[in-house]
Formats: C-alpha cells, sequence, structure tokens
C-alpha cells in the first residue's frame, strides 16, 4: 500500500465501521420499536428528572408527539445509514480505481462528509442539545443517553476531519 492511498483506505474502513454501527441501530430500533421508544417517552416527559417546575413546562408527554420524535429519529438513523453504506460503496469504487478516475475519492468525501453531518446533527443537537439540556436528560440516571450520544457524536467528529486532512490523494483530484 502506497503512503497515498493509506488515509484513503482508512476513510473507507472507517465510513464502513459507521455506516455499519449505524445500520445496526436503525435495525434494533425497528425489530425492537418498544425498547427505545420507552427511551424516548421518558426523555420528553422527564418523569425521571429532579422535577423542578422552573423546567417542568418543557416536557412533552403526549403520546402521540413522543411517537412522531421517535419515528423521527428512526427515519433520520435510517437515511444517515443509507448515506454512509453508499459512501462505503463509493470508497471502495474509488479504491479499486485507484483514486485516479475522473472524480477520485470527491464523491465519496462528499457521501461521508453527508452522512457524518447527519449522526452529528442527531447525536450533538437531538439528543446532547436537545435531550440532555431542553429535556434535562442529564438529570435522570435512569434514562440518560449523553455518554452514548457523546461518543458516537465524538467518533462521527474524528472520521469528519479524517477524510478532510490534507492528502496527495486529494491534491490529485483537484489537479485533475
Amino acid at each position: 500500500m502506497t503512503a497515498e492511498r493509506t488515509l484513503p483506505v482508512a476513510a473507507t474502513a472507517l465510513t464502513a465501521t459507521i455506516a455499519v454501527y449505524i445500520t445496526l441501530v436503525a435495525f434494533g430500533n425497528v425489530t425492537d420499536f418498544g425498547t427505545n421508544q420507552e427511551f424516548v417517552r421518558h426523555v420528553l416527559a422527564m418523569d425521571t428528572t429532579f422535577q423542578d417546575r422552573d423546567l417542568m413546562w418543557r416536557a412533552v408527554t403526549d403520546a402521540t408527539l413522543q411517537n412522531i420524535a421517535y419515528v423521527t429519529i428512526i427515519v433520520w438513523e435510517t437515511l444517515a445509514a443509507l448515506v454512509l453504506l453508499a459512501a462505503t460503496g463509493l470508497w471502495v469504487r474509488g479504491l479499486r480505481r485507484g483514486g485516479v478516475a475522473a472524480q477520485g475519492f470527491a464523491p465519496a468525501r462528499r457521501a461521508t462528509t453527508l452522512g457524518l453531518l447527519m449522526l452529528m446533527l442527531l447525536f450533538g443537537l437531538g439528543f446532547i442539545a436537545i435531550g440532555g439540556e431542553w429535556f434535562a436528560m442529564w438529570q435522570s440516571t435512569k434514562w440518560n443517553g449523553l455518554q452514548a450520544a457523546t461518543r458516537i457524536f465524538s467518533l462521527a467528529g474524528i472520521v469528519l476531519l479524517l477524510i478532510h486532512l490534507p492528502s496527495p490523494q486529494w491534491r490529485a483530484e483537484r489537479a485533475g
């Protein structure tokens, strides 16, 4: 493996890893709908927080709204999974062509960026900011997903940084 291929190979492997992970998450949420539905319900209802009167007005206790939020999360996860699976295919295609095709790895980088940003929005904005702060999930000892959300947000961010590192391979794309 040449030095120019090291970064694209790493990007392929890590994109595939995250693609498989979020695919399994979405699959699990569809096939075991009730488990994480319960999580979303409790976070939105804020029923395991400190019950501070100044915060409880934020609680969403309507089951229909809770279900809409949960289904929206599953749809977003599924779309991110599909984008990242497609991105993995684009990375593999770029590697097979040696990254020298007209576009090289540019389509794979764009698709990976989109998929990773989708995950970072879901877990950063959705779970860490909105769930963690607005719905005070950090106060719950039982229904607190901040550690898992931070882990996924960080992993996606690291891979995003990796695919945007300077590389002779990327420069070759701009010249072509």
